[in-house]
Parts: structure tokens; C-alpha cells; sequence
């Protein structure tokens, strides 16, 4: 079945936990922009960024530009991603509006390179827990994984087009300093989304190249409880003896950020010798990816 019609899931929208995880994401992006950004004219990225921009410059509540300005994303986030992922986005989308209108908060504080930390963060927080309740707070990343189809750049590569020319208005209007400043807000705001939304527990590919290969193998599986692949190489070709070369395995395994470290350590212990490197990435499913048991 086409996801565009697929029914709408609605104990999923109403899960308690989806509920919670979404009021508090909405709490934490109307503390960033009402104590923070807004009364000191910083932008975000994104369709929140263009609203602030838009609220300066017009005086409009930004209540209803964040409100106007996301609701036609959702047309294409439901032909997307369903229209379970459309009715939570709307929900989130409304929430911030009431949010932004009825709530008031004071700022915080006037100190510019606390309003882009923490303002920057607090965003990116509340932001990764609406990802985390199925919704998005955000309809540019819609757009930007629509023009990823069209035109073959990635997600990332569209949304730093887009909040670029964002900036470079924000520079015109504002001055070159807040637009520097809210750069460092856009920054601190992605990197804290990336943690909420994928977690400490993103995944890593740890590859391994040792001549206590046996030994290494047996630690990651028994004592670490990991899975394992082995990829049949050869070692060798080096400059100075180009010819010499030997038979090796690639131990290959799927770790979390937090498993890395010790897991590295005891290799290191093992061989010290023990070539390693890690590539970051972005999803992995299927397998032994998590372990329940307690490590020896």
C-alpha cells in the first residue's frame, strides 16, 4: 500500500509517551525563543528562523507566521511519510503557536553568547524530543527530503542552502554580528537534535585488523555480546617490503557510543598493535545490535 494512504494510526498519535515526549518538546522551543532568541532578534534555521525574520519585519504575532508557514509542508510530509506523521506534525505545529501566543516568559538574559549556546541547545532539544513523538516541529526538513529526490543532493546539503540564504538576510537586517551569533545558535540547536533524537546509542561500525584475531573475536562476542562479521583480507604492501604479505581477518562489529571506548580499551590490552578504525553510521537494524545481558 502507498504510504500516502495508509490509515492513520491513531493510538500511535495518542500514546502516552508520544503525548509527554511532544508538550515537552513544545516547552523547551518556546523557553529558547521567548527567553532567548526572540527579544534578542537571533534566528534559528529552518521555518522558525523565517518566522522570526517575517515577525521583525512585519510585527505579525509569530504565533500564527510559525503556524501559516508550516501547515503547507504538511501536504508533502503526508505524501511523504504518511498521514500519521502529518496529524502529529499538525498537532505540534498548533501547540507551538498557542505556546508562542498565550505563554509568557521573560528573557533570560541579554548576553549574546549565551543566547546562541543555550538558546541554540534548548531549541535543538525540544526539537529532537517532537522527533522522538513521531512529529516534526520543523517543515523545512520536509522540503528538504522532497528536493532530495529532485535533484539529488542530500538532506543536509539542501537545508545548509536554505538557512545560508537565511542568514545572509538576517545579515542584511539585523547586522553581521547576530547573524554570526545565531549561526552559532543553528549550530548549538542541530547538534543537540542529533543526541535527543538519535540518543548517545548511534550506531558505529568498529573494523578491527589484528594478529590476536581469535582472541578478539571471542572478546567481543562472549564478553561484550556483540555480533561479529568476518572479512577475509590480507595485510602487508608496505613500502619498503611491497611483496611481503600475509593472509588476515577484518573483524567487523556494530557498537554504540557509549560500548566504543571500553571496547576499544580491551582490544588495546589484548594487541596493542591492533589496527582499528570507525566509520559513523547513520542507521542499522536486524543483527545483535543491543545487548541485555550484564558484561562480565
Amino acid at each position: 500500500m502507498n504510504i500516502e494512504h495508509q490509515p492513520i494510526d491513531w493510538k500511535e498519535i495518542f500514546h502516552p509517551k508520544n503525548i509527554v515526549l511532544n508538550l515537552v518538546g513544545v516547552a523547551f522551543i518556546t523557553l529558547a525563543l521567548k527567553g532567548f532568541m526572540i527579544p534578542n532578534k537571533f534566528l534559528d534555521g529552518g521555518i522558525i528562523g523565517i518566522s522570526i525574520l517575517m515577525h521583525e519585519i512585519t510585527h505579525l504575532p509569530f504565533g500564527i507566521l510559525v503556524l501559516s508557514l508550516n501547515l503547507p509542508f504538511l501536504f508533502l510530509g503526508k505524501r511523504l511519510l504518511g498521514k500519521t506523521f502529518a496529524i502529529q506534525s499538525l498537532i505540534t505545529f498548533l501547540l507551538i503557536a498557542a505556546a508562542m501566543t498565550f505563554i509568557h516568559i521573560d528573557a533570560v538574559t541579554t548576553d549574546r553568547l549565551l543566547i546562541a549556546l543555550f538558546g541554540g541547545c534548548l531549541i535543538g532539544i525540544g526539537m529532537g524530543l517532537c522527533i522522538r513523538s513521531g512529529s516534526t516541529a520543523d517543515g523545512v526538513e520536509i522540503l528538504a527530503l522532497l528536493t532530495t529526490r529532485k535533484i539529488g543532493l542530500n538532506v543536509s546539503e539542501v537545508i545548509f542552502a536554505m538557512n545560508t540564504l537565511l542568514f545572509l538576510a538576517a545579515a542584511w537586517y539585523f547586522g553581521i554580528a547576530t547573524a554570526l551569533y545565531s549561526i552559532v545558535t543553528y549550530f548549538s540547536a542541530i547538534k543537540s537534535l542529533d543526541y535527543i533524537a538519535h540518543g548517545l546509542e548511534q550506531y558505529t561500525s568498529l573494523n578491527i585488523i589484528s594478529s590476536k584475531s581469535d582472541d578478539i573475536k571471542a572478546l567481543i562476542v562472549k564478553k561484550f555480546g556483540k555480533g561479529i562479521t568476518v572479512i577475509k583480507g590480507e595485510r602487508g604492501y608496505l613500502p619498503d617490503t611491497f611483496d611481503m604479505k600475509t593472509d588476515c581477518d577484518i573483524i567487523v562489529t556494530v557498537v554504540t557510543r557509549l560500548e566504543l571506548l571500553r571496547i576499544k580499551d580491551e582490544i588495546r590490552k589484548l594487541d596493542p598493535k591492533a589496527f582499528m578504525f570507525i566509520q559513523y553510521i547513520k542507521e542499522a537494524s536486524g543483527g545483535i545490535l543491543r545487548n541485555k545481558q550484564k558484561h562480565s
